[in-house]
């Protein structure tokens, strides 16, 4: 009986579900507390089903399950609802992925950091993508492999057993007690992961935070195909192997011409899905040319959240890896900083990979660029006098991922570079998360190493994700243009109503060389006795502000952490959102406003104008 009322409700939700539910890639901060995503969520949901309650707009006014639907959203959360449901589970301890292979590689990193033993246990087979002497020699994972008739057939081990199976069913599971997590493998769709008995609980902010950093969830297109699997539908698919074939082949020729580079283009499923790809086939380089070498990752400290956070989750899994800060906003001049950190690493004779944002989040800054040629490519000499190794410079230029950097000609044409971008950004229009990444000629050498590891993490894009890139990238640079001109228009509007606030945003001389972002850093004036009450005044006008301009212009103003939109107006407070990981000392509590090519600019200034006008 119960089994039929989850069932039935949850047909009736896919009947009246929002679109919003399977268009957004990010969702508004304001019904959202990071703390408590999925779960306020789930609980009001829950409420929803007691009172089989399924209303389109009881469902709209549901808080935010995730800031980004690459950890999570409502269909994932539903899905995941469903299938616990359904096996006398919580929901927390159930958790979809759009990889095959990183469900599995979530339960390995946790078992190293904490010298535990795993057996990975499977029927059939296991993914094509899973290569275990790469994970072992690499990632450094220890686990044995045993392949097994049926599940019965599971024995008992001093450590944590990894169930795996390829389903066509969603959501059946043989949860027997020698088993601590099953993980399901379904075709085109991605995996389930249910996490087996109380004491395994302790994995699962482990798990969900690898999700978050490595890979993303079941997209929503797949999770409502799940979804429609599990009460019985059938699900259709219109893709055929030609149009995949020529969608691909269409983001590919547009990568091509907008980054000017002819290397292979590697597509992924995020943007942190090719930054660990590019990270993890990095680090196999050097293990293979600079056997026994440090390897040193070099970041900005309070650059976007995900970067930060995924390069150190990463040095604390593999030993010759470190992490050193690069401090390049406010004060810090970023080509300065690199000059001092590649000193430091030449002298240790370690291998060097720089992750830089162009511009900086959030202040927008873009470094003297010759001058940053000069200090990546300057010959640098070891201790011991020998010649040091060359740095990789990994640059996310998802905020002007129209500026040529790479091309034979470009300003880094000399120096080994990776370019990536976020897809969910301009080259989607905020409709896919998918990301993308190239080298230039210096590079091209690094990209079959990297396209493995995007494989064996099974991070590749989507096929819808492909689709949606293939009809949006070719006017991708017409709306970078056009969504600069509105936030020029409006970063000098704000400098003419309310001098005294600082705004962060490229120069007119920086545009002209083709850096034209349309987001800008508004750091509001403030006043107060201390240092703590200005910082308090500051932060609390911030919040005011945002919420004058989203209950103002509700149709297009949004609390979002979003850029690069098709539509609409973003306001976010970095701190707070993207840089949610970054040491509280390096937050950095300014807003952070996005523009979209396609939005009512004057009603944006006449809003302002009341801001500055109750002040």
């Amino acid at each position: 009986m119960k089994e039929n009322n989850v069932l039935s409700y949850i047909k009736d939700v896919l009947e009246n579900m929002p679109t919003d539910w399977l268009n957004l890639t990010t969702h508004r901060l304001d019904i959202y507390n990071e703390q408590l995503a999925k779960v306020e969520f789930l609980e009001q949901f829950e409420n929803l089903y007691e009172s089989k309650n399924s209303d389109t707009s009881a469902l709209n006014a549901l808080p935010t399950a995730y800031d980004y639907i690459r950890l999570g959203h409502p269909l994932s959360s539903i899905l995941e609802w469903g299938v616990a449901k359904l096996n006398n589970l919580k929901p927390d301890n159930v958790i979809s992925f759009s990889s095959k292979t990183v469900p599995v590689l979530a339960v390995l990193r946790k078992n190293l950091l904490d010298k535990k033993s795993t057996q990975i246990v499977y029927t059939g087979d296991l993914p094509d993508a899973f290569d275990a002497e790469t994970l072992q020699r690499v990632y450094g994972y220890n686990f044995e492999l045993k392949q097994v008739e049926r599940i019965q057939d599971v024995s008992e081990f001093n450590g944590s057993t990894v169930f795996v199976s390829q389903q066509d069913e969603i959501g059946v599971f043989d949860l027997s007690p020698s088993i601590d997590f099953y993980i399901s493998l379904h075709a085109h769709l991605g995996s389930i992961l249910v996490v087996n008995g109380e004491q395994n609980e302790q994995y699962i902010p482990e798990i969900q935070h690898v999700r978050r950093r490595e890979t993303i969830a079941m997209t929503p297109a797949n999770s409502l195909s799940a979804l429609q699997l599990l009460v019985g539908k059938t699900t259709s698919t219109t893709d055929t192997r030609s149009n995949v074939e020529a969608n691909k082949a269409s983001v590919v020729d547009s990568i091509h011409k907008i980054t000017a580079t002819k290397s292979k283009a590697l597509i992924g499923s995020s943007g942190l899905s090719i930054q660990y790809a590019i990270m993890m086939g990095l680090i196999d380089d050097a293990l293979n040319k600079h056997k026994g070498k440090a390897i040193k990752i070099i970041v900005p400290p309070n650059c976007y959240g995900g970067t930060n956070d995924q390069a150190r989750r990463v040095a604390a899994c593999i030993d010759i890896v470190e992490v050193m800060d690069l401090p390049v906003d406010g004060d810090n001049d970023m080509v300065q900083s690199i000059d001092i950190v590649l000193e430091k690493v030449a002298k240790a004779d370690a291998v060097p990979y720089i992750i830089a944002e162009i511009p900086t989040n959030p202040r927008v800054e873009v470094p003297d660029l010759e001058k940053l040629r000069d200090v990546l490519g300057k010959a640098r000499k070891t201790a011991t006098g020998e010649d040091a190794i060359d740095p990789v410079f990994i640059l996310d230029q998802t905020f002007c991922p129209n500026v040529q950097f790479l091309s034979k000609d470009g300003i880094l044409s000399s120096i080994r570079t990776i370019s990536y971008a976020s897809g969910s950004k301009f080259p989607s229009g905020g409709k896919s998360t998918a990301g993308y990444c190239v080298a230039n000629e210096k590079a091209e050498n690094l990209m079959p190493v990297i396209e493995m590891h995007l494989k064996l993490c099974d991070n590749e894009a989507t096929n819808l994700q492909i689709e949606i890139l293939a009809e949006q990238l070719p006017s991708m640079n017409q709306r970078i243009k056009d969504a600069y001109k509105n936030t020029r228009e409006f970063v000098n509007f704000i400098k003419d109503t309310l001098p005294e606030a600082k705004i962060n945003f490229v120069s007119e001389e920086l545009a002209e060389e083709g850096f034209t972002p349309s987001v800008f850093s508004l750091d509001l004036p403030t006043k107060g006795d201390t240092p703590e009450e200005r910082e308090i005044y500051k932060r609390a006008l911030n919040d005011k502000l945002i919420n004058l301009m989203i209950t103002e212009i509700p149709g297009e103003s949004k609390y979002c952490v979003s850029y690069g939109q098709l539509k609409g107006c973003y306001w976010t407070i970095p701190a707070t959102s993207t840089q949610g990981t970054t040491k509280e000392d390096d937050k950095d509590y300014i807003a952070r406003v996005a523009l979209s090519p396609d939005m009512d600019l004057e009603l944006h200034k006449k809003v302002f104008m009341k801001f500055v006008e109750q002040l």
